[in-house]
């Protein structure tokens, strides 16, 4: 009889004796902690046969259906704003699995610099704006006094001529007069009409030869009409806005002095560069594709899709810029790079216009020649598929996972990952999650570390890292 009471409260403790090992061994503190008490509790009642109460568990109904300690965090709502937690719901939608080009921001050859000459020779006398100022179609950028003899004899001569001519008109009106009179026979006035038909071809050549010359229309005009001869010139901002295709209004034209070639004072000859002018409204992204990427370029240009450009920057987060089209790809090889160029159109952004108290007007551009970006080409098309942002995931190992919001608590979801890029992943529409779900779109990385942290796992200092 003692030897079966030995034996069965032997078995009956055994495996409570186990079970208190393997907590000793690797539990949390406070679970250990509750299950030694157990199990003391156990023994005191074998040894005293009586039942006593159990002292209510504190987290008794904790865990619930989908949810548990193991795979569940809780946030402070200042947690959540510290590592930026953003919610998104699950939708099936379409990805264009792409490639990444790197690019330059480029200004449009011949459209973008415009150079400045002088019409005429001549002596600058004025200049009207200064280095880096935004300038409009008309206005106003230097003075110059004419000193060429050949243009003062062209304009000399165009006078007499029109003098001579005056004086032809009228006499060929004294002459009708007494015609009509029978002072004199018609035979005069029509030689007088002859001339003055002559006189009137000459005025026309001297007037295209002004022309030539590098005068415009009006100011041959006002030769004619003052009968003074030019003696100084205003060089103004070209205004191309009758010849040109852009879809720019006209008043949205706004050009900057890059550079002035010339100093007050100083004697230019015609054809000499005086100012280049700058237009960034509308620039260039240039591509640099090697063979392999060519055929995917191609296909992007015969499908009509659009491209996406992200340029970096060291103070802020990347600028995206999404549905560029592939203007055309260059037909030859960069014989420096052996890379194959496309270019596509960047609508640029005016940041800032502000005019100073001297008058003197300066504007700023998003965009700038130079910028370094990465062009995303599209390959192909991937419907009905579950798409995320890359800050959705949480790495652990080889597993990853998403984040799911219940109740007060987020809880750890594992996934299979079909496709990843820098911003995108697929993930495997397999159950995991689905279609409405609402999701953790950023902050998952750390909310991962956090719950790793509070089970007493070590934390990998990796962890969401790619190298």
């Amino acid at each position: 009889m003692i030897m079966r009471t030995f034996m069965r409260r032997l078995f009956i403790g055994l495996p409570w004796l186990i079970i208190a090992a393997a907590v000793v061994v690797g539990a949390t503190p406070s679970f250990r902690e509750r299950l030694l008490n157990a199990v003391s509790k156990n023994q005191a009642t074998e040894q005293g046969g009586e039942n006593h109460p159990e002292e209510p568990d504190a987290h008794a109904g904790h865990d619930h259906a989908g949810h548990n300690s193991a795979n569940s965090i809780e946030l402070s709502k200042q947690a959540q704003a510290n590592i930026g937690l953003k919610l998104g719901k699950v939708e099936l939608t379409t990805f264009d699995r792409t490639i990444t080009i790197p690019g330059m921001v480029r200004e449009r050859p011949g459209r973008s610099t415009v150079e400045i000459t002088a019409p005429l020779t001549g002596i600058v006398t004025q200049i009207y704006p200064i280095e880096g100022e935004a300038v409009l179609p008309g206005q106003k950028l230097f003075e110059m006094r004419l000193t060429h003899e050949e243009l003062v004899q062209a304009q000399g001569d165009f006078l007499r001529v029109a003098e001579e001519l005056d004086v032809v008109e009228r006499e060929i009106k004294r002459l009708e007069k007494i015609a009509v009179d029978g002072g004199i026979s018609g035979r005069q006035v029509l030689e007088r009409q002859y001339e003055q038909q002559n006189k009137q071809a000459v005025l026309r050549a001297q007037h295209q030869a002004l022309l030539l010359h590098g005068l415009n229309e009006s100011q041959v005009n006002e030769i004619l009409a003052k009968r003074t001869l030019l003696r100084t010139l205003t060089v103004v901002v070209p205004d191309d806005r009758a010849t040109s295709t852009s879809d720019k209004e006209p008043a949205d034209t706004s050009y900057e002095i890059q550079q002035l070639k010339i100093a007050r004072g100083q004697n230019v000859n015609a054809g000499e560069a005086l100012a280049v002018l700058t237009d960034h409204a509308m620039l260039f992204i240039e591509g640099s594709a090697f063979d392999k990427d060519v055929a995917s370029v191609n296909r992007a240009v015969e499908n009509n899709w659009t491209v996406q450009a992200t340029i970096e920057s060291e103070e802020s987060q990347p600028q995206v810029i999404s549905g560029l089209k592939i203007l055309y790809v260059a037909g030859n090889v960069d014989p420096e790079t052996r890379t194959f160029h496309f270019y596509a159109t960047l609508p640029n952004t005016l940041l800032r216009d502000l005019k100073g108290a001297d008058g003197h007007r300066f504007i700023s551009w998003r965009y700038k020649p130079g910028q370094r970006v990465q062009v995303t080409v599209p390959v192909e098309q991937w419907k009905e598929r579950i798409v995320l942002p890359v800050d959705a995931l949480a790495q652990d190992g080889v597993e990853t996972y998403v984040f799911l919001p219940n109740g007060d608590h987020f809880d750890r979801r594992p996934i299979h990952v079909e496709y990843r890029d820098r911003f995108w992943v697929i993930i495997a529409n397999d159950g995991a999650v689905f279609p409405g779900d609402a999701v953790v779109l950023a902050g998952a990385q750390q909310m991962q570390l956090a719950l790793k942290n509070k089970s007493g796992g070590a934390i990998d200092p990796h962890a969401g890292h790619n190298h």
